[in-house]
């Protein structure tokens, strides 16, 4: 039974899949190859990129008019940036795959007196030179994860292959693809021989295209769910698949692991007579982050870096005048988690999701003696969130200098403690759908919580920090009005403006305030805090 992929490449035999070869523009890349070009193909983790180049691998062997092996040179990552050893392990990985693709045991035959003769910093360039000579078909050699290998050890690959470009293609590889998250262009580089950085495009300066590769489409979507469908009878419901695209917007992981959890890891699922509905996607979703699983935590553990968090931090906090240069926008573009196109948002709602939850989950665990959520139903169910607000008030006040810089997003730190205050209440039952970035001077939360028979309640909590230049009144009028907008979008029955005003000189009895304020004669509470 084939089932939905989420660890490594994929085995058409084993997993319901895309074609690979058509997620890029394969005339482009067959006329590159033919024009022997040295290019790059990038794109996040976890979005198919070894699928890709192993089976482009397979055409252009089955072609006949090519030699070409797949290496992946994350094996040489352990020897950091002792170059000798680096090459030893780069040039048995080529050795191993030119045996399993091509039966060919030239490089087998040849390192072990290249290395010896030619030293780590010309042992590739010798070892490709000789190989591509010895062989009547041109050399096309298939680069996987570049961007694995640290200093001088990348350095000395990417010259390597630089220096004997000239010589293509009876004296060296013919053209060579470079895969990786980003763009080679764009490595800095930190040479501890030098003491100093360099550019990977100054180091491999023969790049002739750099494509990327993008996230699944609609269609994509629906049909690899629709495999499943035609194999095992288990249809999804429309708006189940609807949601599986809101949620992931086609990240090809998430689309796996979302219908992978639902299908086959969740017990009600395995019932091929269910369809697969929304519920058990929102299930899933849950699932997912509360898990941690590789693919979310390791992009979480990006947020410390500090040009992740110059991005980042403008989004959560809605600034209208964000202080990131275009280099922090690609990297972060790069890695997956801001969506290519504009405006500038965090790249999918799982990974909205994920944001906040991460920076706080410290806090979110302190709070579990503070916050019991049983005591913020009403009788009937729903949700008493002005009891809870508060609640939250009096936590602010007495907390907030102490948290707001432990996530490291200062700037951003209010909105974090209430994400993680009502986080910790939605963990017993509940959900909260996140919505931010910049220029918008708020964030928006929406709570939705369960009630006996099936029911949901919708709650709306707009958040907004008072700008000085705005004054207080003019920020509540504001606030309100776009909290009933976004009440009206949502459904919601009740809303709450929070606005925390930070200013130095003002007194906790003067920032704290409740009252009541309605737009279009829709009620809203607002709580300063």
């Amino acid at each position: 039974m084939r089932k939905f992929n989420t660890e490594g490449p994929m085995v058409p035999k084993r997993h319901y899949c895309i074609p690979p070869l058509s997620r890029v523009n394969l005339e482009e890349i067959l006329e590159l190859v033919e024009d022997m070009r040295y290019f790059v193909l990038h794109a996040p983790r976890q979005t198919g990129k070894t699928s890709i180049l192993k089976t482009l691998a397979d055409t252009l062997n089955d072609s006949g008019k090519y030699r070409c092996v797949y290496a992946n040179f994350e094996v040489g990552q352990t020897a950091r940036e002792d170059v000798p050893r680096a090459m030893r392990v780069l040039l048995g990985q080529i050795a191993r795959r030119a045996e399993v693709m091509l039966h060919d045991k030239f490089v087998r035959d040849v390192r072990l007196e290249v290395l010896d003769e030619y030293g780590g910093h010309g042992a590739l360039n010798e070892t490709l030179a000789r190989w591509a000579g010895a062989r009547e078909k041109p050399l096309v050699l298939l680069i996987d994860e570049i961007d694995s290998l640290e200093g001088d050890s990348l350095i000395s690959v990417l010259r390597q292959l630089r220096a004997g470009y000239d010589e293509r293609p009876d004296g060296f590889p013919q053209c060579v693809i470079l895969c990786g998250v980003r763009d080679v262009r764009d490595y800095r580089i930190y040479s501890s021989s030098h003491g100093s950085s360099i550019t990977g495009g100054s180091a491999f300066n023969i790049r002739a295209e750099s494509l990327r590769l993008g996230d699944f489409t609609q269609d994509e979507v629906c049909s690899l769910l629709g495999q499943h469908t035609a194999e095992t009878g288990q249809e999804f419901e429309a708006v189940a698949v609807e949601r599986i695209w809101e949620l992931t917007r086609g990240q090809p992981w998430l689309v796996n692991a979302l219908a992978l959890q639902a299908c086959f890891k969740d017990k009600a699922g395995r019932d091929r007579g269910r369809p697969i509905g929304v519920k058990g996607i929102e299930g899933a979703k849950e699932t997912l982050i509360v898990g941690r699983v590789t693919h979310l935590d390791q992009l979480a553990a990006r947020l410390r870096e500090d040009r992740v968090r110059r991005v980042v931090e403008p989004l959560l906090e809605g600034n209208i005048e964000p202080d990131w240069s275009e280099e922090d926008m690609e990297y972060v573009r790069d890695l997956g988690l801001i969506a290519l196109d504009d405006p500038v948002r965090i790249a999918n709602p799982i990974y909205r999701e994920v944001v906040p939850r991460q920076l706080t989950s410290v806090l979110q665990s302190r709070l579990a003696s503070f916050i019991r959520p049983p005591s913020y139903r009403r009788s009937g169910g729903s949700l008493d969130l002005g009891r809870l607000m508060r609640r939250f008030q009096g936590f602010f006040r007495d907390h907030s200098e102490h948290w707001v810089g432990r996530f490291g997003y200062r700037e951003a730190g209010p909105q974090l403690i209430l994400q993680a205050f009502l986080q910790r209440l939605v963990n017993s039952g509940g959900r909260i759908e996140r919505d931010f970035g910049v220029g918008r001077l708020r964030t928006d939360l929406l709570v939705v919580w369960p009630r006996p028979g099936g029911i949901e309640t919708r709650y709306v909590i707009e958040c907004k920090v008072l700008r000085p230049r705005y004054g207080l009144e003019s920020t509540i009028a504001e606030g309100v009005r776009q909290t009933v907008q976004y009440m009206d979008v949502t459904g919601a029955e009740e809303g709450h403006l929070v606005v925390f005003d930070l200013r130095d000189d003002r007194t906790w009895s003067q920032r704290i305030f409740h009252r009541h304020e309605a737009h279009r004669e829709v009620a809203v509470d607002v709580w300063g805090v």
